[in-house]
């Protein structure tokens, strides 16, 4: 099944994520499993059971952003074997991304965050203000979980006031942030640096010296979001959401979230233009007498 080779192609040819890599294995695994369940080699799937497969996905209610994340893991995993010459045949070349429903992005409102910043009330230690930095990283600066947490501290420069952040494919992109920030941040290491047995340079760090990993960052935030929003999804992602629509609400340029957001393509920003959108009918609908 060559699954250690497909490893190294996802990271060094196609520059995944470690988090996307490992969302593809799993994929892939749970696939391996479907095709035993049915008595199937890989060589020997078509076209007609990769559809099988995936009727068997949308009957058992998976969400079809989840179900074209598994799409593209198996056309991924099938465009490998061709490139290497270990099948004849790509049965998975026909198949493609269904059709899902557009959603808006969640986000908290301004008043929310302000209250979480300002208001709530974090423990006076390490772990209370890595917390809050955590927080205020993601609603300063939009960037992705995986890209938090591989912050190094010299990743931040004082003198230009940038934070260095590797985004998808491995590119590298600078995000401006404010004096304050910047003093919010060092308040931050002067309790890090206290820290006992610290084994690396990474800014955010458990309380046990070693690297912040996914699920501790999402605790972090869905605890914090839970005290002040009842939005359903509270996770690292909405306040990449939140950064993004309350730039916008406030008249920044499309282009400079695109930039600072790491989108490849404009029109990835350009869902936070309905949020907008929603935002200003709704003023309309209070504000307009006959409305």
């Amino acid at each position: 099944m060559y699954i250690e080779e497909f490893e190294k192609y996802l990271l060094s040819e196609k520059r995944f994520s470690n988090h996307t890599k490992i969302a593809y294995l799993t994929d892939l695994e749970q696939f391996f499993l479907f095709c035993k369940q049915n008595n199937l080699q890989i060589q020997e799937v078509t076209y007609q059971f990769l559809r099988i497969w995936l009727v068997n996905l949308i009957e058992n209610n998976l969400a079809p952003t989840s179900v074209n994340r598994k799409i593209s893991s198996i056309k991924t995993y099938f465009k490998f074997l061709i490139r290497n010459n270990l099948i004849k045949l790509n049965p998975a070349i026909k198949l493609s991304l269904i059709k899902k429903k557009k959603t808006l992005p969640n986000f908290v409102e301004k008043e929310n965050m302000d209250n979480l910043l300002d208001e709530i009330e974090f423990e006076n230690n390490f772990k209370g203000i890595r917390d809050k930095l955590i927080l205020s990283m993601f609603y300063f600066t939009g960037m992705r979980r995986s890209e938090l947490i591989n912050i190094t501290i010299n990743d931040i420069d004082y003198y230009k006031k940038t934070i260095k952040v590797l985004g998808k494919r491995n590119k590298e992109r600078l995000i401006p942030i404010t004096d304050n920030f910047i003093k919010e941040i060092n308040n931050y290491i002067e309790y890090r640096d206290q820290q006992n047995n610290i084994q690396n340079n990474f800014l955010f760090i458990t309380e046990k010296g070693k690297q912040i990993y996914s699920k501790a960052v999402y605790r972090i935030v869905n605890n914090y979001l839970n005290k002040i929003t009842k939005i359903d999804k509270k996770s690292p992602h909405v306040l990449r959401h939140t950064f993004a629509t309350h730039m916008l609400n406030n008249g920044a340029d499309l282009n400079a979230i695109k930039e600072i957001l790491g989108h490849a393509n404009l029109s990835a920003t350009q869902i936070y233009t309905h949020n907008t959108f929603e935002k200003i009918k709704k003023i309309y609908k209070q504000a307009h007498p006959r409305a």
